[in-house]
């Protein structure tokens, strides 16, 4: 019989490692004996004569001369002349002067226009500019000429026999401009701009900026800092029914402070934007706060990386940039700020290959008072009103304000297909929703342009572009007495196309042809305003040192 107590578990025992230091005996150490020794030195005969190395010969390209200064001359169709000549003169290595003149005019001669359609932009600049070590300064100071006519004359009107009628209007811009830079301070840069803007029926308007940024240490990072500070002032001189409009103007104080911060694979920028606005006159004073936020990450490495934001901002709108962009206004308007509440977007750009690169875009806007142009009432043919001055014969716009909301989307597409041929594609659409007006008045819903530029190794080069403008909404107003009517109408979208080339005769002198609106639309840009059809310039450029 037997009995089982437990179940056999062997076990091994604790190993232990003997732990044994060597015994050193110093006193067997041998000591080391001292030798002395000689050198017995005898020449020996050599007859090698070791063969002097030449360098390598390597043909080095002659460097193509940089040149400072260049005048250029054309001449084309419809007696169009661009000349342009920009100089510049370095003294005591640290200090440059220079000087720049450009002429752009063309005689009138477009279809179907009765009134002169002919235009002229004069630019006379002069600068100064001084590089030191840790600080460089300019100032710059010029004037700015434009003629055009108010040629889009409504058709209702029968002005056939006054062919020699006036709707000539100038406008002049008187500006002064300097700019510091420094490298090792804490103010890292500054602007100051004085500018006088006016026109020919008393409109006018004076505009003093100044910009600078600040980097502030904050618990050993760097806060930095934009200050914003504007005087604004100006008024119109009649409104469209021959009163004195009240004048416009505000006092803008502004700090934007944000904080960056980037990482091998993204980048974040966070600023709060805060302005203080004193209205005066007829604009009111205002405090605006705007949270932005930006930033981009980095998905596949240059292949894909994503961005996005939320900014706020205040525009300064200004008669001058009305006039940048239609010239054909009457000088009655109003100005006013527009307060952009919110942009929200987000994209994605990156490259397809090492050569194409895209971007892709979406985002949400609102915007309080943004400014619309839109055709001037007119009165009834048989009115005094009618044509009383130049500018009222339905050949005039304004400026409305209205809050809009927009939609907006983007795409772009570049290529470099080698380094002689480069090629480029831009889509945007914009879906705008009004909260007063009907329409948004002249803004176009689709636009599109595609380019391309070719340098060739044999001296010549050549480019193309073309546009596309989509369908726009404008409105007539006719008053007959005290009645008023309204119709929508709408202008046409247009497309454009134009060729230009040219060849380097020399590297100093080159001469170029440009052809453009080849398909010869005489489209509109503006209701009533059609544009010239197709035009040949041709000319030369010549580049030169003192």
């Amino acid at each position: 019989v037997i009995n089982v107590v437990k179940p056999y578990t062997p076990t091994i025992s604790d190993a232990f490692k003997l732990k044994s230091t060597p015994t050193l005996d110093d006193d067997a150490t041998t000591q080391k004996k001292e030798i002395d020794y000689s050198i017995l030195s005898v020449p020996v005969a050599s007859t090698y004569i070791p063969t002097k190395g030449k360098a390598a010969v390597v043909e080095q390209e002659k460097p193509t001369p940089v040149y400072d200064n260049y005048i250029n001359f054309g001449y084309g169709s419809y007696g169009n002349l661009q000349t342009e000549l920009n100089a510049s003169k370095e003294f005591n290595r640290i200090g440059s002067f220079g000087a720049r003149f450009a002429l752009d005019k063309s005689k009138d001669g477009i279809e179907d226009e009765v009134l002169d359609d002919s235009f002229s932009k004069l630019k006379v600049e002069l600068d100064y500019i001084n590089r030191q070590r840790d600080l460089t300064w300019s100032v710059r100071g010029g004037l700015k000429a434009q003629e055009y006519n108010w040629y889009g004359v409504d058709d209702r009107y029968n002005i056939s026999k006054n062919k020699n009628k006036d709707v000539e209007h100038n406008y002049y811009d008187l500006y002064l401009e300097g700019d510091v830079e420094y490298d090792y301070t804490y103010i890292r840069s500054a602007s100051l701009t004085l500018r006088r803007f006016y026109d020919n029926f008393d409109s006018g308007e004076t505009h003093l900026d100044f910009d600078g940024t600040v980097n502030l240490p904050v618990m050993d990072e760097e806060i930095n800092t934009d200050v914003r500070f504007e005087y604004f002032s100006g008024q119109a001189g009649t409104t469209y029914a021959n009163s004195r409009l009240p004048e416009y103007g505000n006092l803008l104080l502004g700090v934007s402070p944000s904080y960056e911060i980037r990482r091998d694979d993204y980048t974040l920028n966070v600023s709060v934007s805060m302005y203080y606005m004193l209205g005066m006159d007829s604009t009111e004073s205002n405090f605006y706060l705007f949270p932005n936020l930006t930033g981009s990450y980095r998905i596949v490495d240059d292949a894909l990386i994503a961005y996005g934001g939320f900014t706020g901002d205040v525009i300064q709108n200004t008669y001058r940039d009305f006039v940048h962009t239609n010239p054909f206004l009457s000088p009655s308007i109003n100005v006013k700020p527009t307060d952009n509440n919110f942009n929200v977007y987000a994209g994605m750009l990156g490259k397809f290959t090492n050569n194409i690169s895209y971007n892709v875009k979406v985002g949400y806007s609102s915007e309080d008072d943004k400014f619309l142009f839109m055709k001037n009432p007119f009165p009834a043919t048989g009115d005094s009103m009618a044509g009383s001055t130049n500018y009222k014969y339905g050949n005039s716009f304004q400026v409305v304000y209205d809050d809009i909301n927009t939609l907006q989307a983007l795409l772009e597409v570049n290529a470099d297909m080698n380094k002689n041929l480069k090629i480029g594609f831009r889509a945007e659409y914009n879906n705008y929703h009004t909260t007063l007006e009907e329409e948004a008045w002249n803004l176009p819903s689709i636009k599109g342009s595609l380019f391309g530029d070719y340098v060739s190794d044999y001296k010549w080069f050549a480019g193309a572009n073309f546009f596309y403008v989509g369908e726009r909404k404008d409105q007539n107003l006719l008053q007959t007495g005290t009645t008023t009517t309204s119709e929508i109408i709408d202008v046409k979208g247009y497309f454009d196309l134009n060729l230009n080339g040219g060849y380097n005769v020399s590297n100093a002198f080159t001469v170029f042809v440009k052809l453009n609106n080849l398909t010869a639309q005489n489209y509109e840009h503006w209701d009533n305003y059609n544009l010239q059809g197709f035009q040949v310039l041709g000319g030369a450029t010549f580049q030169f040192d003192f």
